[in-house]
Order: C-alpha cells, then structure tokens, then sequence
C-alpha cells in the first residue's frame, strides 16, 4: 500500500492522512497537540483541525492515524478497520490498571501453568466475544473521563461491548511471561483481553507491554517517525 506513504506534506493545512509511530510515553492527544501546534506555527494558522483514529495508552507504542483537515471527516472510517498488535504479558499477577502503568495487587501460583495450557486458553479467547474495558480507561461517563472517576475513589459501573478476536496467538512462552500477537476489531482493549486470559487461567496476567503494528491495510512500517515529522512540518513553506 506504498500509495499512502506520501512524503509530499502539501495537503496537510487543507487535509491529509498522516500515519505515525507514537512513542512511549505519549498520550495519544499528546502526538495530536504536537503536530496541530506544528502546522500552526508554521503557516501561521489561529485553527486547524487535527484528529487521531483509536487511542493508544501512554504505555502503548505504535500505529496512530493522524487526520488533518478536511480528513478528519473520515476518521471514523479509519477507527472502523481491525487492529493488529503485539505485546507481551507477566503471568501470576493483576494490577488495577490490567498493566504496568499500577502496583501489583495480587499474586497467584503459575507453576501449574505449562505452554499447552496457555496455548488450549488462547485459542478459546477467539470470536465474538464480550468484554469490559478496565475502569481505568479513557471511556467517558457524564463526560468525565472514567479513570479520573476511579482515581477519585469513585465506583464505576462499566458497560460491556461486543467485540471480535479474529486471532489470538502467542509467539515464545517462558513462564511467567509471554509475547503474543492480536488481529481484533475497533473497541477492543489488551489490557482486558489480558486480564481475562489470566482469570481463565485460574492465576492473573497483566500487559507488560504493547506495540500496535496495524490498522487495516495500514502497516506501522510506512509510519512517520513523530521527530521526522514535526521536523518536516516545521521546513515547509507558507
């Protein structure tokens, strides 16, 4: 799909899709400040609409579609294609947060665990399936954000959403740890998917780390480097 990796930056005040490698340790609205302030300053704009396709935790690295313009219309169209991520996961632990971003909170025995368990387990993880996205998400209520709720010390009912695992396999075991690979549909949290592995599994899991490497035809390859990018905005001409 080399077509959509033009390096040609001329339609991005009018409306263009740009993909981009977030970094770690960047809020998704982080990557969309930068690149907004960039094109602001540098054809002097008051206003420019910039949006992003499917949120990525500050903890998550990867594939973030970037829509400026008269783009942003299709942003939704972008948000619908499945997703495809790799990470990695500790077993024999949860977290509030279903990650790394928390303290463990409790610890469960893995020695029962072997790699044909976790395989058996996975593959039932496959389909249509419902989840619960963590309370500590960017999921609003009221239009409060509900991990600010929770932070609060608030209780938080949340919704259950249908979702679909098209695959769910797990590349190089070494218990208590596991990488894996995800193909699934928009709406779908891994720090979830996770979560629930481990309560099938009788002993905890939580993601350790994730790095989103496609949104439907769109692979993290052909991403822009945010560094390369900004710099890029900035040279170009008024």
């Amino acid at each position: 799909m080399m077509f959509f990796l033009m390096r040609d930056l001329s339609n991005i005040v009018s409306g263009m899709m740009l993909m981009v490698d977030k970094p770690l340790g960047w809020t998704s609205f982080d990557v969309v400040n930068k690149i907004r302030y960039a094109i602001r300053r540098t054809f002097l704009l008051k206003k420019i609409k910039v949006g992003h396709a499917g949120t990525l935790d500050p903890l998550a690295s990867g594939l973030l579609i970037i829509c400026t313009g008269s783009m942003t219309k299709q942003l939704d169209n972008f948000q619908a294609q499945f997703k495809i991520y790799e990470g990695a996961m500790a077993l024999g632990a949860t977290t509030p947060t279903y990650d790394r971003e928390s303290a463990i909170d409790q610890t469960f025995p893995s020695d029962q665990l072997t790699p044909e368990i976790l395989l058996r387990q996975a593959a039932k993880m496959t389909g249509e399936i419902t989840q619960t996205p963590p309370v500590y998400s960017a999921i609003k209520k009221d239009g409060i954000p509900l991990y600010k709720l929770a932070r609060s010390g608030q209780k938080v009912e949340v919704p259950q959403r249908n979702i679909q695992i098209f695959s769910f396999e797990l590349d190089n075991i070494q218990i208590p740890e596991a990488t894996f690979t995800v193909k699934c549909s928009k709406g779908t949290y891994i720090r979830s998917l996770v979560h629930e592995f481990g309560l099938a599994l009788e002993s905890g899991a939580h993601l350790t780390a994730l790095r989103r490497t496609a949104i439907g035809p769109y692979d993290l390859k052909d991403a822009w480097n945010l560094d390369d990018l900004l710099d890029s905005i900035n040279r170009l001409e008024k």
